[in-house]
């Protein structure tokens, strides 16, 4: 069966509940990421096992293979230089014609097994390949062609029983879920299906010995750009609701159910009448918690603002990943290629970086763009250093993304 939740109605609680009413049977609890199963280990009975797929996997596969997790990773240029990956030009969006050095096209091959790892094909193929998005549509699927020998190549170079290269924890839980593995359960609880990626769905389905409950909310997927499907409107299951969130009050939930409606749900979501949530247009009036944010470059946005207020916010973000984008825009001023981070991949100049920042599709990086033609890169280096810890900070800024699971 599966169990449609919305935010804060209580899965893993009715999930514990399950568990406790079948005390006499074995049970498996799996969580989407290893904290969310750290977390709610504690709360199921003796009878249920609470781990993630990956960990079923680890436990499963030869050791030798999961050994290679610890390896130092080979950087891409130099996995092109090994595969004879030589640099192309290809017109992009922008209008202009660039070059994709040896490195962002071994960097495609790097990740492309991590897509295909995360699906439910048998073999690699051209769509596991990822192409910036910045490059003409045709061209791109042209690409993704010319480089799927080596996709194939670097998978089967992981999966060698001799080989001795590095490999990501997803190798290993492709190789197990080709084997067709059978969960030693009666019952499987799966928390936060609507994360779930074709490999895990295509494990579950195998399953047919134990009862399956799937636990998730369509509307909190967020895991799409690494292969996540939807996987709640995918399983073909008897479906209950759980509809009454614990998280706020009335107010909100009418909110929210406006939204759902104009997405097309019938359901509305209820709140508690006796949690005291309020709602305000001016942050002066309440100072708020938490900050949440779509994209790395808006948060660092927020991150500026709050600094500039007087306020002291802490940010889900490492130094160095904020000192990545001054590094990176110092390069394109120079005229030079930036490699990372990634969002300025492919930008041979500034000018092209602020280009795209303008067009319909590039907006998200417009943030970054102004506060270095505001402040200077100088600017982005200062705010690495003035981010305050989390226990001593007014609130906390993060990407949805970041904060998943967290309180």
């Amino acid at each position: 069966m599966k169990i449609k939740a919305y935010a804060g109605a209580g899965k893993t609680s009715t999930l514990r509940l399950v568990a406790d009413h079948l005390a006499d049977r074995r049970g498996s609890y799996l969580a989407f990421n290893k904290e969310i199963a750290q977390h709610d280990r504690r709360g199921f009975p003796s009878n249920v096992s609470a781990r993630t797929v990956h960990s079923l996997a680890y436990a499963s596969v030869a050791p030798a293979l999961t050994a290679r997790v610890n390896l130092p990773t080979e950087p891409p240029h130099e996995l092109a230089a090994r595969y004879g990956i030589e640099a192309i030009q290809v017109p992009t969006i922008t209008g202009k014609t660039v070059d994709v050095t040896p490195f962002e096209l071994g960097r495609m091959v790097a990740d492309g097994p991590g897509r295909f790892c995360r699906s439910a094909q048998l073999r690699p193929e051209a769509s596991h390949i990822r192409v910036d998005e910045k490059v003409y549509g045709t061209v791109a699927d042209w690409l993704r062609e010319s480089l799927l020998p080596c996709v194939v190549r670097l998978w089967n170079e992981s999966t060698d029983p001799r080989g001795l290269s590095a490999i990501a924890p997803d190798v290993y839980l492709k190789v197990w879920a080709q084997t067709k593995p059978r969960i030693d359960a009666d019952f499987i609880l799966f928390d936060e299906a609507q994360d779930s990626d074709g490999v895990m769905l295509s494990v579950l389905g195998l399953q047919r010995h134990a009862q399956i409950v799937y636990v998730g909310d369509p509307y909190q997927q967020i895991y799409e750009w690494r292969g996540a499907v939807n996987a709640m409107a995918q399983i073909d299951a008897p479906e209950c609701a759980l509809t009454e969130s614990f998280r706020f009050e009335p107010t909100f939930a009418a909110l929210a159910s406006r939204i759902l409606s104009l997405l097309g749900k019938r359901t509305p979501i209820l709140g508690q009448d006796v949690i005291g949530s309020i709602m305000v247009e001016d942050p002066s009036v309440s100072p708020p918690d938490a900050i949440l944010c779509r994209k790395n470059v808006t948060a660092i946005w927020q991150l500026a603002a709050g600094i500039e207020a007087g306020h002291k916010p802490a940010i889900r973000m490492s130094p160095t990943e904020i000192v990545a984008f001054a590094d990176g825009a110092d390069q394109l001023l120079a005229g030079k290629r930036a490699f990372r981070p990634a969002a300025f991949s492919l930008f041979e100049t500034w000018k092209d970086a602020q280009s795209f920042a303008q067009s319909a599709v590039g907006r998200d990086l417009l943030p970054i763009v102004r506060i270095v033609d505001e402040f200077g890169t100088a600017y982005l280096r200062e705010l690495a250093r003035r981010v305050t810890p989390v226990a001593d900070a007014d609130y906390v800024i993060s990407t949805v993304h970041r904060a998943k699971g967290l309180q």
